[in-house]
């Protein structure tokens, strides 16, 4: 999970160098454990940290992506921005602050 904390407070950081797969899960919380369930479609878009402009990483619809893949296109500060294509899901912590 990259969230620090499931809270208004959480906050989401990955760094340059991270490895393995960016993936979107619906989730059961419990005060014990938070367990991935069913798996959501996802497009993805990257923050510029200057000018904020929203660039499209794909077109296509993802489940998962080698991270490596989408860091490359990106700079310390930009942030990765996660994009539902339902709107029954809730995605309240979207944005990935690249370090």
């Amino acid at each position: 999970m990259v969230v620090d904390e499931y809270s208004p407070k959480g906050k989401c950081v990955v760094a340059a160098t991270a490895t393995g797969q960016l993936t979107l899960y619906t989730v059961n919380l419990s005060r014990t454990e938070s367990k991935r369930v069913e798996p959501v479609p996802f497009q993805i878009a990257i923050r510029d940290k200057d000018t904020k402009t929203l660039t499209m990483y794909s077109k296509e619809n993802l489940r998962q992506v080698d991270i490596r893949r989408v860091l490359a296109r990106c700079r310390k500060g930009d942030a990765i921005v996660l994009l539902t294509l339902d709107n029954r899901y809730a995605l309240p912590h979207n944005e990935i602050l690249v370090q």
